[in-house]
């Protein structure tokens, strides 16, 4: 696979994505960091982004429940490198029905090379990291020349 350097945005787009017993977490790290987060375009899935909203002042591009399609609706966001870093608290103790959808969502961001937080240390981390809200180099797949070379 050949790869290509682009520039990471200063405002990101950040999907916030929460297990149901992982909701009440995302919502105190959104609290603690929403000042940092309102420079950026914030997306989650439905009912996360609704409760994100009306625990805090920040603005959320809803889009629909995770289990409905939501977790493929943010991995197409990602395809189209439309999701800059995702925050994902998910909980590792309980089964999920759509743990399928949840694996494919964190390949996708795998091979996109997408900055992800699966819990608060790593979240943390991340929107304290002096790249959080600056411009910077990184490596995507260059599916042009992969898909030139296959002709």
């Amino acid at each position: 696979m050949q790869y290509k350097t682009i520039n990471a945005p200063e405002t990101k787009s950040i999907s916030l994505v929460a297990h149901d017993n992982m909701k009440a977490e995302l919502i105190q790290w959104c609290k603690e960091y929403q000042t940092t987060l309102q420079a950026h375009t914030l997306y989650a899935t439905g009912t996360t982004g609704l409760h994100i909203e009306k625990h805090t002042e920040l603005t959320i591009n809803k889009l629909i429940s995770g289990p409905l399609g939501g977790d493929q609706q943010i991995g197409a966001l990602i395809t189209e490198q439309k999701i800059d870093v995702m925050i994902f608290f998910w909980d590792p103790l309980e089964a999920q029905p759509h743990d399928p959808d949840v694996k494919a969502l964190l390949r996708l961001a795998a091979v996109w090379n997408i900055p992800v937080a699966c819990n608060r240390a790593t979240a943390d981390l991340l929107v304290t990291s002096p790249l959080f809200s600056s411009s910077y180099a990184k490596s995507i797949p260059d599916y042009q020349q992969y898909i030139q070379s296959r002709s």
